[in-house]
């Protein structure tokens, strides 16, 4: 069963792209959180999304927001991805895909390709919005800002 609207952010710790474990717990009552799960480092669709997270990094900011990308990719794989396109916000590595199974994140494709999907949960962890597309990266970041916006 996937999160919906109103669900609580699951707890999870997970390694960053600096090999450094980040637990969730510790953003929630401080920030508005944007986690967004995505198939693959370096690939086409995610490349740019991840670089249009980056572009709009300061206007996340100013809605007091992390954005938090989380694919099955090593912390390895993850840092030469972010130093490449000089991302400026943190992947984490769900290498057991384990973090994607609590929030209930399908499989695209027939199952073949992990699903790219968006959550926006509240400074009280709550779940406000999510957006699920494979074929559209870029909306990811427009529903995002959209929802906070509307917070």
């Amino acid at each position: 069963m996937s999160i919906q609207i109103g669900d609580k952010c699951p707890s999870f710790t997970l390694l960053n792209q600096h090999n450094e474990e980040i637990n969730i717990d510790e953003y929630i009552g401080k920030k508005n959180l944007v986690i967004y799960f995505y198939p693959k480092d370096d690939t086409p669709g995610c490349t740019k999304e991840a670089c249009s997270f980056r572009d709009q990094f300061e206007v996340f900011h100013s809605l007091d927001t992390e954005v938090i990308g989380i694919s099955s990719d090593s912390p390895v794989k993850h840092k030469e991805f972010a130093e490449r396109h000089r991302l400026n916000f943190m992947l984490l590595s769900d290498q057991h895909k384990e973090v994607r199974k609590a929030f209930g994140v399908p499989n695209n494709l027939f199952g073949l390709l992990p699903g790219r999907v968006t959550y926006i949960i509240d400074r009280d962890g709550i779940v406000r919005g999510f957006y699920n597309s494979q074929t559209d990266p870029l909306g990811h970041i427009s529903k995002a800002l959209d929802t906070l916006k509307s917070l």
